[in-house]
């Protein structure tokens, strides 16, 4: 019977639409990544590929056997990640994702009232790239993450923690980094840091104010961001601007001294959220969740 292994590899293969490029990007020799897909068509008796000069091409067959390859390769990492979960809860471990700032600085009075109310339990932060594909999928490795909210979808919850104004991220040499604050007016038809394309489309427009503009901008950097990281890299340079959380906006200017946040007056606020997968095995979950509660209540911030 054929393995996971085989599954990843034929759906890498489909996916690329080349043997080489795909042997690339799992780490293997060409041949052998040939050969394991000749022996995968060898126990199932069915054709998957068309091969041809320029890459490989899926038969009817094959597309077929690609989503139920998929949904075998999804079905055990969703395994592999309850049982994660489980071993965190069970150990009184949570990990909390993040993009930007870690929330301890971002948001110190809930984790510090968290942290009070649970002793025993051991926080963890992991750094997250933008959401890409599903909300769902993206939350895997974590048991909740506190950042803007990603896309909505069902099996995924949200809990608004704070509630800020957006603000202009700008290198210091560019013609805006004069003004003490901005309206949408004089922005909208800037260039804007560029996303990389499998960024979720209303998480990126955000950033670049499409929700303000109708659409994205007419002008975007060529370089595409996947982290914070690499968005912070393009605009260390005066080309391109950026919007973000009024709070991440300002410890983005504390650790580039050649970038400025200016204040966005008449833009729609960003809410930080923590988002997690409604089905989590982690029941400390729901006491981070009711601690982001009252941690907004008593700020005035919702």
């Amino acid at each position: 019977m054929f393995s996971q292994g085989q599954l990843r590899y034929f759906v890498t293969v489909a996916e690329e639409g080349q043997i080489t490029r795909a042997a690339r990007k799992l780490h293997i020799a060409q041949p052998a990544l040939s050969q394991a897909l000749a022996q995968l068509e060898s126990e199932i008796d069915i054709e998957l590929f068309v091969r041809h000069p320029r890459g490989v091409t899926l038969t009817p067959a094959g597309r077929a056997f690609l989503v139920k390859a998929r949904a075998a390769l999804a079905a055990e990492a969703e395994t592999a990640q309850m049982a994660l979960a489980l071993r965190r809860a069970a150990s009184a471990a949570i990990v909390v994702g993040f993009i930007g700032p870690p929330p301890a600085i971002t948001t110190p009075g809930l984790f510090a009232a968290f942290a009070d109310s649970n002793p025993e339990v051991q926080i963890s932060f992991q750094d997250l790239p933008f959401p890409r594909g599903a909300t769902w999928s993206w939350l895997a490795e974590v048991d909740v993450a506190l950042c803007h909210r990603p896309t909505a979808e069902r099996g995924v919850s949200a809990q608004p923690v704070r509630v800020e104004p957006r603000a202009v991220v700008v290198h210091r040499d560019h013609a805006l980094a004069r003004h003490p604050e901005l309206e949408l007016a004089e922005v909208l038809d800037e260039t804007f840091v560029g996303y990389h394309p499998d960024v979720q489309p209303a998480w990126a427009g955000f950033h670049s104010l499409d929700d303000h503009r109708g659409g994205p901008p007419a002008q975007l950097t060529n370089d595409q961001a996947l982290t914070a990281l690499q968005m912070l890299g393009i605009l260390s340079s005066p080309r391109a601007i950026t919007t973000l959380p009024y709070a991440d906006a300002k410890l983005a200017a504390q650790v580039l001294p050649d970038v400025v946040a200016i204040p966005l007056r008449d833009a729609a606020p960003a809410v930080v959220s923590l988002v997690w997968r409604s089905d989590t095995s982690n029941q400390l979950v729901d006491e981070l969740v009711e601690a982001a509660k009252d941690h907004a209540s008593s700020d005035d911030e919702l």
